[in-house]
Order: C-alpha cells, then structure tokens, then sequence
C-alpha cells in the first residue's frame, strides 16, 4: 500500500521521469531506508537509476555503526553508496555557525557533488507528512507569511524531491517493521534542545491532546489551500515584475521603476522585492519583514541618493526614478 502512495506522489508531482538517475540522501533512519527500500522496489517499473549517498557527522557516537548499516544495507540490494565523513562542529565552530545549519549545508553540499559524479539529475530526501506540518508550525511561531504555510514542497529547483511528503512518520515505522529492514533510530531526535525537536515532541503531542487529535491532516488542509492561492499569487507576482523591470545585467544589478513600483498594492510590493531578491541572490535568505518595509519606506520617501544593506552582499539604492538591486 506505502508502495502505490510513493508512485502517486511521484505521478502527481512529476517528481521522477523515464531514465532519470536519482541521488538519495540516505542517514540510515526509518524515513531514509523506508525511501530507499521503496525507490529500489519501483525503480525498473519506473525505469530510473538510484545511488545513494550518506554522510556521517560525527557528533555522536552511533554515527560509525549507522555508517557501517547504511554501507551493508546497500551491499545487501546491489547499490553504489558514497560516503563521506566530516567533523561538522568542528566546522560550524571556525565559521562561527549553528551546528544544524551547517550539517545542513555540508549535506546539501555532499548529495550535489554525488550528482555530478555519478551524472544524476535528481536528488531525493526523506522529508515525510510530519517533517512538513513541523516546518509549518516552526515558520507560524516565527511570525512567517503566508508562504511559510506552504512547509517543505514535494519538488523544489527542479532537483530536490521528497517522494514521501505525504507518507506519515506511523506509516513508514510501520512499513519498516513490516519489511523487517531494522532502521538505526537518532536518539538527539528526542533531544528537546531545538526547535523542531521541541514542535515534534511537545507541541504537536499537545495540540492532539488537548485540541485536535487530526492536528497533522488539518494543517495539510490548510497548506494545500494556501499553496493552491500562492501559485496564482506567484503568477502574479511574476507578471507585474516584467511589467516594472527597466534591466538586468550579468553583473548582478536589477534596476525596477520607482514609480510603478510605487503605485502596486502593498501585497504585491512585498512579494515584487523578494521575487527581485531570489532573482537577483538566487535566495531571500536573511531577509526578514523589517527589510520589506524599509525597503518599501526607502521608494515611498525617496529624497535624493538613498540606500540600504538588509544584508551584507545586498545593497538597494533609490536614484533617479529607479530602484537598483545590486549584489
């Protein structure tokens, strides 16, 4: 049954195509090799090629016998594996970073140079049903728009697909057990030092006990509904961008025109600056709703030369009737 919700997933979204070859980062937990397990079960009736990719952090202690699973396990059903090990606190202490943000990037990293290794054009991660509501609850409490509502998306870039994101965490223990694949279980999952631990093990519990014990299937209602609108509202966007853009240039400056900048809806103008800023960055990393304002205050009094650095490799400068992104 799991089997049949992947491939949906997979059809509905376009998530993988006749002879495509697909990286899967793999840790060597239950969501992780209940997608392994299922992506090699599919492959020829799909007709794609899998690797596997795994990287071991090594912060705790488990993380060499977890390498050691994830290694044999695909020995077991004839995949190539890649690892890599790497002192992630040691890195995020020299860059002066949080430890989940770099083991992030250093993933991230990792899954893209196995891409280009082995030729592949998709990378797939086991982000479930659960993963997305958490990511939704986190963006709600950090006072996110309407578009954090969306969670974590089955497809991004055109690359980075979840096949399981409708699959909820009950199901893939189960189907775990069921297969008897004996998946390694990270136990700083129940570590309530950060955000998404504290959501997952105390809010969520909470708000199924005391309010709604659907809690999970009604905030998929309500990401679906707000996805649904903010396509259009991309759309949108997207139009009126064209319409006020006077140039772009390779080095990395975007001019728009001040005064029909000026005369848009308040909505579109916000979402105008961060569609500039993702075109412009390639990412609204950083970018937080006190810039959008500023920023829409900076075009609203424009009063000789004036600028502004929301970020350090962002400057916004109003001259002469225009606005300019520079990076």
């Amino acid at each position: 049954m799991l089997k049949e919700q992947v491939i949906d997933t997979i059809k509905k979204y376009n998530l993988i195509n006749d002879g495509d070859k697909v990286v899967i980062g793999v840790s060597g937990g239950p969501d992780s090799i209940c997608l392994l397990h299922i992506l090699n079960e599919i492959k020829n009736e799909l007709n794609f090629k899998i690797y596997v990719a795994h990287i071991n952090h090594m912060i705790r202690k488990e993380a060499e016998e977890e390498t050691t699973y994830v290694k044999e396990f695909c020995e077991k059903l004839g995949i190539e594996c890649y690892i890599k090990r790497i002192d992630v606190i040691k890195i995020a202490n020299n860059l002066k970073r949080g430890t989940e943000e770099t083991g992030r990037q250093i993933r991230y990293e990792f899954f893209n140079e196995i891409l280009e290794k082995t030729n592949s054009n998709k990378i797939a991660t086991a982000h479930n049903n659960n993963d997305k509501v958490e990511t939704i609850l986190m963006n709600i409490l950090r006072g996110s728009g309407s578009n954090g509502l969306k969670g974590i998306e089955p497809i991004r870039d055109k690359k980075y697909i979840r096949p399981l994101i409708n699959i909820s965490r009950d199901e893939i223990e189960n189907y775990c057990k069921t297969n008897k694949l004996e998946p390694k279980i990270d136990k700083s999952n129940d570590d309530n030092i950060y955000t998404r631990n504290k959501v997952r093990n105390i809010v969520i519990p909470y708000i199924k006990k005391e309010f709604n014990p659907n809690i999970i299937k009604t905030i998929n209602r309500l990401s679906e509904v707000a996805n649904e609108e903010n396509e259009y509202m991309n759309k949108i966007t997207k139009q009126m961008y064209n319409e006020i853009k006077l140039a772009s240039s390779k080095y990395k400056v975007i001019v728009l025109d001040l005064k029909k900048f000026n005369n848009l809806e308040l909505v579109i103008k916000r979402r105008i600056i961060l569609y500039t800023i993702n075109e412009l960055l390639s990412s609204t990393a950083g970018i937080e709703k006190v810039n959008i304002d500023d920023i829409i205050k900076l075009c609203n009094n424009n009063i000789g030369n004036k600028y502004l650095m929301p970020i350090k490799n962002l400057k916004i400068l109003v001259r002469k009737g225009k606005i300019f992104f520079e990076a």
